[in-house]
């Protein structure tokens, strides 16, 4: 017996929406409020040392945020303004010692020893200063030299500049969109919240808030937390290690479809987000669901928000659920084929005859062919359907496509025009012509799709009948493979898994339950 990889998805809001309840209290012990719902991808970040960006208006308690998180760990940290700062300011001034080594003139303010550095108005920068600073973001290197202190590297911007954004008057002068390449050096970036996202409570603590250094509860709060993290990790990864893949797989192909193309070195990322956002969440709630943790994880790892490139979180959340619904499915369940094969006609022609699909599913897997496939393909596509009796079993709307497309092949096309000798219509009736008589494709159906396609207007050129020719020709060749598509989806099953932790874990230091 195949055991399915099972589990509920629970009703979420959209990805880091500040009023999420997240049952955590540290960031509040540090006099940080209205990031609750932030909390579990701040501490995931301080957990595993990943590089960590912050986006959002002035007056955020950005810079407030991570000033008291380096107080908390007692850290050495340094605080640079990107768009100030100059590269001598970070490395001191370098002079030749009595042998003729390089040494730098080291200043308070420089990067040596270093445990935290925390780079401001990264947007500001200039273009050679970001190039410098690329190498201390991504590989806790300077000048070739590595930095063998440094854990944390933070950065902080306003929202870069977009086009939309300029025509409202919200955008902030100077704050450009970073590099794609230096974006993605970030393993977490996060969009904090304004001050009308705050409600209003937590507009009244920031109010009457002081500027005071976290006290010795608060300290043990967040470093007891971050220790209890990093000894959940890897169990994380023990029980949910093959899911997580299945699904960081799913979102890279999925995220590709909604303009947002993700890296390999970002598909590594997500594995190691989802992985440690849901411990985090677990050390505060042992109840909490692995789908819930691994959208706000993949909210907060999506590297474009600070290339200033919208993000249509609703259909990034669309996208999410597909990737669990396919990390579900045991290796047994031919659905997991049908929904991991990156060729729509290949998935058409396997769901049109699948009877564990629901009529919704197998109907929108043959209306994504047909509208990807061009003309010949998506009439041989139709032509198989209706032959089979499969549009039958389709919804109303994607029968009926089938059906129109299913006539022009099926009936006799008569075709009568006047054609001038020489002209593009007579050449392309010409190739028409010679393609029927020469290539001898499908007899009539060919044929009559040729003649029909003409007489509507489709078929201007003779390369136009080449196009038709190669795309029937490709799906037919499909078509004749269904019965080796039908066996690939019966692959043997696997070992199954389950989001169940294995054992009872300790609560966090200032946990809710």
């Amino acid at each position: 017996m195949v055991a399915a990889r099972t589990f509920e998805v629970p009703n979420r809001r959209h990805a880091l929406e500040p009023s999420m309840a997240t049952h955590r209290t540290v960031l509040r012990s540090l006099g940080i409020v209205g990031y609750d719902h932030l909390e579990p991808v701040i501490l995931a970040a301080l957990a595993t040392q990943t590089p960590l960006l912050l986006i959002g208006e002035h007056g955020t308690a950005k810079s407030l945020l991570l000033t008291r998180l380096a107080q908390a760990l007692g850290l050495a940290w340094r605080h640079y303004n990107a768009s100030l700062v100059n590269y001598d300011d970070l490395i001191g001034y370098p002079l030749p010692d009595a042998s003729g080594t390089l040494k730098f003139v080291q200043t308070p303010a420089s990067i040596w020893g270093a445990q935290a550095v925390f780079i401001d108005e990264l947007s500001r920068a200039r273009p050679d200063m970001l190039n410098r600073l690329f190498p201390i973001i991504h590989e806790r290197v300077v000048q070739g030299m590595p930095l063998d202190a440094l854990r944390h590297r933070w950065a902080a911007m306003n929202p870069p500049t977009r086009q939309d954004d300029a025509v409202a008057g919200q955008d902030y002068l100077g704050s450009e969109a970073l590099d794609p390449a230096l974006a993605d050096r970030f393993g977490f970036v996060i969009t904090v919240p304004a001050w009308a996202q705050l409600t209003e409570a937590d507009q009244a603590a920031v109010i009457t808030s002081q500027d005071t250094q976290p006290d010795d509860a608060a300290r043990r709060a967040v470093q007891e937390s971050i220790a209890l993290i990093e000894r959940e990790i890897p169990l994380v990864l023990e029980y949910a290690g093959s899911a997580i893949t299945d699904v960081v797989r799913e979102m890279i192909r999925h995220a590709a479809k909604l303009g947002v193309p993700l890296s390999g070195r970002r598909a590594a990322m997500l594995y190691r987000n989802i992985a440690t956002v849901h411990a985090a969440r677990l050390t505060a709630l042992p109840s909490a669901d692995i789908v819930e943790s691994s959208w706000i994880a993949v909210g907060a790892s999506i590297p474009q928000r600070a290339q200033g490139i919208a993000v249509d979180d609703t259909r990034l959340m669309v996208a999410h659920d597909a990737a669990w619904k396919v990390a579900r499915l045991s290796s047994a369940d031919p659905r997991r084929a049908l929904a991991t094969e990156p060729d729509p006609t290949r998935r058409a022609i396997r769901a049109a005859a699948m009877p564990q699909l629901s009529l919704h599913e197998r109907s929108a897997y043959v209306a994504d062919a047909l509208a990807h496939l061009p003309a010949g393909g998506r009439h041989a596509l139709a032509h198989w359907l209706v032959e089979q009796g499969l549009a039958a079993g389709l919804m109303t709307a994607v029968a009926d496509q089938c059906g129109e497309l299913y006539s022009l092949v099926a009936s006799k096309q008569d075709v009568s025009t006047r054609l001038a000798s020489g002209s593009m219509a007579y050449k392309a009736w010409r190739s028409i012509m010679s393609t029927i008589e020469e290539e001898k494709v499908d007899g009539e159906p060919f044929a009559n799709l040729l003649a029909g396609l003409f007489s509507k207007g489709e078929l201007v050129r003779p390369v136009d009948t080449d196009a038709v020719l190669a795309s029937w020709r490709e799906v037919r060749a499909l078509l004749a493979e269904r019965p080796a598509l039908a066996a690939a989806g019966a692959a043997p099953a696997v070992a199954s898994w389950s989001t169940r932790r294995p054992r009872k874990r300790p609560q966090a230091a200032g946990a809710q339950r």
